[in-house]
């Protein structure tokens, strides 16, 4: 569970892994500002569309959810917000998402979050053997079981993804 290189920074996330008894290995790496998930996977010589964002948005109620998507997918909010039964649905302020989760911008993990939050996974993370989720700090990923992450998050599946190009 451990690495050598660097250790393994406690977050919420981490105690809620230990406690569940759910095997991860934890990556450091050089964060950067605005790396988003392609410096994630050339830091860990991963393929981008294994490290899952963890994207944190608000219907026009200001209801807030968390959304697992793929690190070279962006979100179809059209299509989330019929699938959610809602008018439209955003991205949170990085203020907002703090209030929300109890974690920074860039350091968002869907585990452990401040307030318990409606979460969606896109069903085509559950195809992947692993994932590289954010473990709760800047510069951390979690490799884990996507077939875990969703038992744990009960995260209901949609299918949202578009290709960023689009």
């Amino acid at each position: 569970m451990t690495m050598a290189k660097a250790k393994i920074p406690v977050t919420p996330a981490i105690r809620l892994l230990r406690q569940k008894k759910v095997p991860f290995v934890g990556h450091c790496y050089p964060y950067r500002d605005h790396g988003g998930t392609a410096v994630c996977a050339q830091e860990l010589q991963v393929t981008e569309h294994a490290v899952i964002k963890t994207l944190i948005m608000e219907d026009e109620q200001q209801r807030p959810l968390v959304i697992l998507m793929h690190g070279d997918r962006q979100v179809s909010t059209k299509q989330l917000a019929r699938t959610l039964g809602v008018k439209q649905v955003a991205a949170c302020t990085p203020e907002t998402a703090l209030k929300h989760t109890g974690y920074q911008v860039g350091g968002t993990s869907p585990l452990g979050t401040r307030k318990k939050l409606p979460i969606y996974m896109e069903q085509s993370i559950l195809e992947l053997a692993v994932i590289y989720l954010n473990g709760g700090k800047r510069g951390f990923l979690l490799e884990i079981s996507p077939q875990e992450v969703h038992q744990l998050l009960n995260a209901q599946l949609v299918q949202v993804a578009v290709d960023i190009a689009d």
